[in-house]
């Protein structure tokens, strides 16, 4: 609890320095306008690197989770119980 009390007012802190200042929302395509600073996407090929990237993101994610869930281990001293038992 004390950590949460902790946590929540440095990210209603951090929320508004993390936006694109209005110089950058200038050079922003629409879609990345409010959240990004410097100069928006040069080519289409810049889009495919991105979205390549959020679904290889996605997917660690995805079996991270599911591998910390179900760790298929039948030792209770295996390592990933420690994570499941705290």
């Amino acid at each position: 609890m004390k950590k949460l009390k902790f946590i929540i007012p440095v990210f209603a802190f951090w929320t508004g320095y993390v936006q694109a200042c209005d110089a950058c929302k200038l050079q922003q395509p629409k879609i990345t306008q409010d959240f990004t600073h410097g100069t928006g996407p040069e080519s289409n090929w810049d889009w495919a690197i991105v979205a390549i990237i959020a679904i290889i993101t996605l997917g660690t994610l995805f079996y991270s989770f599911k591998f910390l869930i179900k760790p298929n281990e039948n030792n209770k001293k295996h390592i990933k119980n420690n994570i499941l038992d705290f």
